[in-house]
């Protein structure tokens, strides 16, 4: 097992590819584990001249939990609309960006391409706010600002998403495929692949006491409204039109905020990453970044000067 000491806590990582090539670091959505990605996806970036690291966040898989730690999800919910300060909580998105920055300091990673899908996204988009020099590109995925009116979801799937679920493995297995079917792409949704791949998750290790503080740390974060307007960093925004846990209009406003943002909408995806996409959106992480490379987004005092 491959871990390392960040931030406090020790995260558990994997990598594919040659380390000689430009570094490409993948953030996991809500409650996923590096699993997430899929077998072959990871493999396939490295394929196109990429060093992947891919991570366990804190409180999933086999990185450090907060064990013991309580959380009151509806509480905080209650507070946020009521305009009351929140319970306080262990830890927010930007600890989540710090203990991602801190595996690249382990491994000796000045700088790298960024991508994350959903919560995953909203991470890279604290790391590039908080942590720019250390970002060649950022790819926010199925993801949102932080603003709650564009924070939107159906009714089912936000139901899906916040119900409880089942300690028994194989009610647990049903459960998430059952449950995922209501925002994943209608198109492409594999119960099969998603089955074995849920299998394989609780096996290292399920957590409901670390999706809560996850849950809550997106929560009280806020939005990145003011930062992701002022970042510089070359922006690829993907979303799918088929999403109904986080709808277009959070990738939409995501690509109008950043400066120079590109906005790809892929009309089949949902809120997953489904095995028949991966060559297109394998293909525009990579171009993405080649091009980006190329010509930086000029800094805010280089557009006063001009």
């Amino acid at each position: 097992m491959v871990i390392a000491a960040s931030n406090g806590i020790e995260l558990y990582y994997e990598t594919h590819g040659d380390p000689n090539d430009p570094a490409l670091l993948l953030v996991n959505g809500y409650s996923s584990q590096v699993l997430q990605w899929g077998e072959g996806f990871r493999e396939g970036l490295a394929a196109q001249g990429r060093f992947v690291v891919s991570f366990d966040n804190r409180d999933v898989g086999l990185s450090t939990h907060l064990d013991g730690v309580g959380v009151d999800v509806d509480a905080i919910m209650t507070a946020l609309l009521t305009g009351e300060e929140p319970p306080p909580v262990p830890y927010d998105l930007a600890t989540f960006a710090d203990d991602a920055v801190g595996l690249l300091d382990h491994l000796g990673i000045e700088a790298a391409h960024i991508a994350g899908s959903s919560m995953g996204g909203m991470i890279v988009q604290q790391i590039a706010i908080d942590h720019p020099g250390r970002v060649l590109t950022l790819t926010s995925i199925m993801s949102s600002t932080g603003e709650p009116d564009y924070l939107q979801s159906t009714a089912s799937a936000t139901e899906a998403l916040m119900g409880e679920q089942p300690t028994g493995r194989e009610a647990y297995i049903a459960d998430v495929v059952a449950k995922s079917a209501v925002y994943c792409s209608r198109r492409y949704f594999d119960p099969l692949e998603l089955g074995t791949r849920t299998a394989a998750a609780f096996d290292r290790g399920i957590d409901p006491g670390g999706m809560a503080r996850q849950m809550a740390a997106v929560r009280v974060s806020g939005d990145r409204a003011d930062g992701l307007r002022a970042l510089r960093v070359p922006t690829l925004v993907i979303h799918g039109r088929d999403d109904t846990l986080i709808k277009p209009i959070g990738g939409e406003r995501t690509a109008e905020l950043i400066p120079g943002a590109n906005l790809l909408l892929l009309h089949d995806m949902g809120h997953d990453l489904p095995r028949p996409l991966w060559p297109l959106i394998i293909d525009a992480i990579i171009s993405h970044g080649n091009h980006a490379i190329g010509g930086a987004v000029p800094t805010i005092a280089e557009e006063l000067q001009g």
